[in-house]
């Protein structure tokens, strides 16, 4: 008999709380996103995260420890041996990256990649380096606009990203672009995990702004993943933001895009009132995107404020046999070096109307006890990563 009739998983996107067992094998010593944010921040007020323990986990400046915690928590220590998105979600549901994904970060992509691309889609490439996605289009986008060139970019995720204005370049192009791309680095030496279509709009420097017509083409998952087992058995399995993205659409069963972090929330608060049974996954993209990368803890941290709001809404919807569960995939320190994701651990929040009890749980080694656990309260088939947590959820 199954404990929750629904389980919604919310990812805030990046947010780490220091400390992982292994940041030094990743150069990221001291980084702790969560923590940073707080010390520089004048005021800090996200009481609902706080009720779920939030501060209790990770010791605050301007957040006050909690002496009742309505929900448990946990720190979470990431399996894989790299420290991005699709890492970071697939081992939530229950896999095991063991070779890290390619990255171009320090050279651009290889001339006989470029060479390719250039043939298949008929634009000549410009950019062909790592580079925020606001400066590469404040330095090429009129160039762009003025040539039909074709703007492509990394970053230090394992991404091949191309830029289009959605006016001159137009969306049904930008998308082809990416489809090829995709097929081209399907091959070994070029293999990345994602690429993406960067529409934008605006017309000179300073005025140019990426839309919401974002699309993401990732690799399929090498095995099936818990969102697969719970289709299996004829449950939900909904996504909101880029989770079919991510998992390029395997074992979900509906999904919704989102414009903004705000809007992702607002779609979670609508989806509540439906009448489903199964698993609501959500990815709050905008704290990684916007401000950790762009390293702007202020702005980082009035994001978390904003979704504290929304989480009140969320909080006071969920039914008794209702489960939430709180999380992320990785960190993005902003005040720390660089723009890369910092290896950091995660925050694992679990909170349900009919829970009778609270506080820490033991530290876990994987985030795959979060698919572990809807597996087992679903009665599916478990993911060969991670294990339950549900029989502590009392």
């Amino acid at each position: 008999m199954k404990q929750y009739k629904r389980i919604f998983t919310i990812v805030i996107d990046s947010m780490g709380i220091g400390g992982a067992i292994d940041a030094a094998d990743f150069h990221d010593e001291g980084a702790d996103t969560l923590g940073h944010i707080d010390e520089v921040m004048e005021s800090f007020t996200i009481p609902n995260l706080k009720k779920l323990g939030l501060s209790n986990l990770h010791p605050l400046t301007k957040v006050a420890y909690e002496p009742s915690p309505i929900g448990y928590y946990a720190r979470m220590q990431e399996a894989a041996v790299s420290k991005d998105t699709m890492s970071g979600h697939w081992e939530m549901m229950g896999l095991h990256i063991t070779t890290p994904f390619q990255t171009f970060t320090e050279t651009g992509f290889p001339q006989d990649l470029i060479k390719a691309l250039e043939e298949r889609c008929g634009h000549k490439v410009i950019g062909n380096k790592a580079a925020s996605g606001t400066e590469i289009l404040d330095e090429l986008a009129e160039e762009e606009i003025a040539t039909g060139n074709m703007i492509v970019y990394t970053s230090a995720d394992s991404v091949l990203q191309i830029c289009g204005n959605e006016e001159t370049f137009g969306l049904e192009e930008l998308y082809r672009c990416c489809e090829i791309a995709r097929e081209l680095t399907m091959r070994d030496e070029w293999k990345v995990g994602r690429v993406i279509a960067r529409p934008y709009i605006g017309k000179k420097k300073g005025e140019f702004k990426r839309t919401a017509n974002r699309h993401d083409y990732a690799l399929k998952p090498y095995d099936r993943t818990a969102l697969d087992f719970l289709r299996d058995k004829g449950y939900d399995v909904i996504s909101v933001g880029k989770i079919k993205d991510i998992f390029d659409g395997e074992g979900i069963s509906e999904a919704y895009k989102s414009k903004s972090s705000v809007h992702g929330m607002e779609q979670t608060i609508e989806l509540m009132d439906q009448d489903f049974t199964g698993l609501c996954f959500v990815n709050l993209v905008d704290f990684d995107a916007l401000w950790g990368h762009r390293r702007n803890p202020i702005g980082y941290g009035k994001e978390l404020e904003a979704f504290d709001e929304k989480l009140g809404v969320v909080l006071s919807k969920l039914k008794e046999d209702d489960l939430l569960i709180i999380t992320a995939d990785h960190g993005t320190d902003p005040t720390y070096r660089g723009s890369d994701h910092t290896r950091e651990m995660v925050p694992f929040l679990a909170y349900s109307p009919s829970m009778k009890g609270s506080g820490l749980l033991p530290q876990t080694d994987t985030f795959a006890v979060i698919g572990a656990t809807i597996c087992d309260n679903f009665e599916c088939e478990m993911p060969k990563l991670g294990h339950s947590l549900l029989p502590l959820l009392r």
